[in-house]
């Protein structure tokens, strides 16, 4: 059965967990094809189901991808009008982070959970809309060895699989060598993951570039509300003048350059405005690698919020504001 449709979880069921996967060597499901043993802590647990990567190439899932590495590994679908466009762009900063060691010392693995569409071709194109560089691999297969593997990670929940292609969007990162395993929400701070995966998965063994003591720390920013969302949901796609991305425009003064109602309309319900074929909604869609503006899920207090942020940047960037750090100090915090 086709898996699509619309996903609305941004991260809010992502459970930190880290764990050696050789608690679980002990498990077996009758039938199956498991990697060999000693390859790492994985083998004889992770399914070493065949995938195909989006160059036609066929490995298999443990032995190939996952023995004895640092990994990342997600799952998308490529016709997600929402959440996976979102989190794709995210992961992309990530990518930025770790440079080239990305595919040498540390590898990137989204696989489809809807293998039925996504096909090695569609995969392709998908990674080229998003600017996507080497090392990082797309993957699709069998839907049941996929089911099967998403049960094995732990990023597979019975109660939310639906018809409307609701999945678990938590994505993990691991250490097969050591055994060290962690979920994580993939709209965290591109930083604080790149910094997991690159350096915090190699238990010390890397030296951390520009390493600061804990004596000198900054104090963490409180951030508006308006801000933090700009933060976690928009600036994987776009600045504040920082001028535009490869996946969207600029927002310095964009409060004055649109209506404040079309404005409100498009951060709250961008899929029904593109459905309606709204011209400036569908001139963006197009410039854009025609990649869909997701719909966040905001309410309106969200929404208002976020506006005001982009609108009081937008002020203090051009020298028409005062600023003294980075919050507004009388507005709601977000923890």
């Amino acid at each position: 059965m086709r898996e699509n449709g619309r996903q609305n979880s941004w991260g809010s069921r992502s459970v930190l967990l880290s764990t050696s996967l050789a608690l679980f060597l002990a498990l077996t499901l009758g039938g199956m094809v498991y990697a060999s043993q000693g390859q790492g802590m994985g083998g004889g647990y992770l399914p070493n189901i065949p995938l195909v990567t989006h160059e036609g190439e066929n490995v298999r899932f443990y032995d190939d991808l996952v023995a004895g590495k640092v990994v990342a590994i997600n799952f998308i679908f490529t016709s997600c009008p929402d959440s996976c466009p979102a989190e794709t762009a995210k992961l992309v900063r990530v990518q930025e982070e770790l440079g080239d060691r990305v595919g040498k010392d540390v590898f990137m693995y989204s696989i489809s959970i809807d293998p039925e569409y996504d096909t090695p071709e569609v995969l392709k194109a998908y990674r080229a809309k998003f600017g996507i560089k080497p090392g990082w691999t797309f993957l699709t297969g069998n839907e049941d060895d996929i089911i099967l593997l998403r049960k094995r990670l732990g990023l597979y929940m019975d109660e939310i699989q639906n018809d409307d292609g609701d999945h678990n969007l938590t994505f993990i990162v691991g250490n097969d060598r050591t055994g060290k395993w962690i979920k994580r929400s993939p709209f965290d701070n591109p930083k604080v993951i790149a910094n997991l995966i690159g350096y915090d998965l190699f238990d010390g063994q890397i030296p951390r570039k520009n390493a600061k003591s804990y004596a000198n720390v900054p104090d963490a920013p409180e951030f508006s509300t308006g801000e933090y969302l700009f933060r976690t949901r928009c600036e994987s796609c776009h600045t504040i003048g920082g001028g535009e991305t490869r996946l969207g425009p600029d927002l310095l003064g964009v409060t004055d350059r649109r209506d404040p109602v079309w404005l409100a309309r498009w951060i709250k319900e961008p899929d029904k405005m593109l459905a309606e074929g709204d011209p400036a909604a569908t001139d963006m869609f197009l410039q854009y690698q025609e990649i869909a503006m997701p719909n966040l899920r905001l309410n309106e207090e969200d929404v208002a919020a976020l506006i005001e942020h982009l609108q009081t940047e937008s002020l203090r960037i051009s020298g028409r504001l005062a600023r003294t750090d980075s919050v507004n100090p009388k507005s709601e915090t977000k923890q």
